[in-house]
């Protein structure tokens, strides 16, 4: 009120502010009515130029710091997702590295998606625009989407949990469902999966019930070995352990194989023989492998056991010693000389 009382105190200015519409004119309709001194010129200047030009500057100063927030909160995902995949480790490989992108695009979309939302929603009120109704619809257009896409939205969130908690990620030996594979792609709507023969399955994270994961972390390699019927079972366990331990302890095997071999011991046992139970704790891409070549030293190893170790039958081989309880031929001849 006193500065309305100082202004009128001074000489024509009230027209000034009659014509440019405010107790405090602007710099740019001062500047048009002293140089003018034209109420139209003054009120087009404060229409038609001062306003949409104040307008365009908070529009541009909203983008600037809407741009501004979204890339440090990208620099931040970015980094909190790289160094989450670094403290993984070297050895978690592509899989890590594409768990952490994909959870790093998923939070940079969201904070994007929040930024732009708020940053809109400001532009809009300064606009002049009323919210209420546009927040209302927003509302019923989101539950009328929420309803009918209600497997798109379950797929998301399913693969949103998928990545989150690192159910199973690229490069890993899965059973899902009746789909048995290696993992391909995961993505938040579908997982792609390849399997032994070549076919490559799309499978929505929605209608994932369980999956089982055999390469997460790490494996085991198990082979029940058949062993003859008339063979010790002591002699059967020495050969085998002393074949998977010379195997761990090979260059080769050594990083594949994280912890020595393990007899387990008699899995079941019938008139044919029975069966050995062996163990080893390998690296999660490294079962497959460990357990055929396992399985083919345990074979080798019995094999020569088995050769070394039986008994032969009378009648077969060099002739051994002479059978005490066998008579002597030469007293059971008959006596040509009588």
């Amino acid at each position: 009120m006193a500065v309305a009382q100082l202004v009128s105190a001074v000489p024509g200015s009230s027209t000034l502010i009659s014509a440019c519409h405010s107790e405090s004119p602007g710099i740019a309709c001062r500047l048009v009515w002293d140089l003018s001194h034209s109420t139209h010129a003054a009120d087009f200047t404060v229409v038609y130029l001062a306003g949409p030009i104040r307008l365009g500057l908070r529009v541009a100063l909203v983008v600037l710091i809407a741009a501004l927030v979204r890339f440090l909160a990208r620099r931040l995902i970015d980094r909190v997702s790289a160094r989450a995949a670094a403290r993984e480790g070297p050895a978690a490989g592509g899989r890590r590295s594409q768990r952490g992108t994909a959870i790093g695009s998923l939070l940079g979309n969201a904070a994007s998606v929040v930024i732009v939302t708020i940053a809109t929603l400001i532009i809009l009120g300064d606009i002049g625009l009323n919210l209420a109704p546009i927040l209302a619809s927003a509302g019923v257009l989101g539950i009328a989407i929420g309803f009918g896409a209600q497997n798109l939205v379950q797929d998301f969130l399913a693969g949103i949990f998928i990545l989150l908690e690192d159910q199973y990620g690229v490069g890993d030996v899965v059973d899902i469902g009746k789909v048995s594979g290696t993992v391909e792609a995961v993505s938040l709507r579908i997982t792609r999966v390849r399997d032994v023969n070549g076919i490559v399955w799309h499978i929505r994270n929605g209608t994932i019930g369980k999956a089982g994961n055999e390469t997460h972390g790490w494996a085991r390699a198990v082979v029940d070995f058949p062993v003859p019927a008339g063979m010790p079972i002591a002699a059967a366990r020495a050969a085998l352990e002393s074949a998977a331990v010379e195997m761990a302890a090979e260059p080769r095997w050594r990083p594949l194989i994280l912890d020595p071999p393990e007899i387990w011991g008699i899995e079941t046992i019938s008139p044919e023989g029975l069966l050995i139970r062996v163990t080893a704790r390998t690296a999660p891409q490294a079962r497959p492998e460990v357990t055929r070549e396992l399985r083919e030293r345990l074979k080798n190893a019995l094999d020569a056991e088995l050769a070394t170790g039986i008994p032969r039958q009378h009648g077969t081989g060099p002739a051994g010693p002479a059978d005490p309880a066998s008579p002597d031929p030469a007293s059971t001849a008959p006596d040509t000389l009588q």
